[in-house]
């Protein structure tokens, strides 16, 4: 018989188990590095070869199918939440054990952070060749947003809050709505195709102001990763991190 949780939930009256916290903490850092692998593969691509090999809705397409394929990863085991903000939601409704919160939380930011350097190791030289060895947050040449999402430089703080609020909404709503027995759930076996849809539906429609991070995890580890690597403190001032700030707050509404 299966030893782990079907889908979203690790509770109930017994207690949880070490391997079964391992089993989960695993598969939430394997889903996210390989969800993050293919989708920084795809950013990291368009950007390095100036258009040829795609475009933003390239980017749009490897970002919902990576996430596709980390729920094939880690959803039987964990939920593969690969989210933060998925992981507090199915805390504030029961399904995830407030205890598990932080240990799932770092583990997606752990296989994001490795995703990170993963794909800075594979396309180092196509990003020195693309930007001259100058690793900068923004200007033509800027390479920072192969990693992180970063508000277009036209965006007011209101409107970055509102994108990434709604953004958010949008893809905890859909995500509820397709695991609800009770509505019109997605077909048995069919949620990650349903999942990876809406993540391009919404890089489609709500992407262009933000980026469309909608997720605390997948940001914060490639934008500490990048801070290692060599980008400026820039990261982190007042303009640029609105998106991660944003998503962090969020969670908690």
């Amino acid at each position: 018989p299966n030893t782990f949780p079907n889908s979203f939930t690790i509770r109930g009256r017994n207690t949880v188990y070490f391997p079964i916290i391992a089993a989960s903490m695993n598969y939430q850092t394997d889903s996210v590095f390989e969800f993050q692998v293919f989708g920084l593969g795809t950013v990291a691509q368009v950007v390095t070869g100036n258009g040829v090999f795609g475009e933003y809705f390239s980017i749009n397409v490897g970002f919902g199918l990576s996430v596709a394929m980390g729920v094939h990863v880690g959803g039987k085991v964990s939920g593969a939440h690969m989210n933060a903000a998925v992981s507090f939601t199915m805390c504030v409704f029961g399904r995830l054990r407030w205890k598990m919160f932080p240990l799932y939380v770092f583990a997606q930011f752990l296989g994001s952070f490795l995703a990170a350097g993963t794909i800075f190791l594979l396309y180092y030289d196509a990003i020195h060749h693309y930007c001259g060895g100058n690793f900068t947050v923004s200007g033509p040449k800027a390479t920072a947003g192969i990693f992180a999402t970063y508000p277009a430089p036209f965006i007011s703080i209101y409107t970055g809050f509102f994108d990434q609020v709604l953004g958010t909404a949008m893809l905890l709503l859909c995500l509820m709505a397709l695991a609800d027995q009770r509505n019109q759930p997605v077909v048995p076996r069919g949620e990650p195709v349903g999942v990876g849809l809406l993540v391009l539906l919404i890089g489609v429609s709500l992407g262009s102001n933000s980026g469309y991070a909608i997720n605390p995890t997948r940001d914060l580890g490639p934008r500490v990763f990048t801070l290692m690597a060599g980008w400026a403190m820039k990261l982190f001032n007042v303009h640029y991190p609105c998106n991660l700030w944003f998503e962090f707050l969020i969670c908690l509404t």
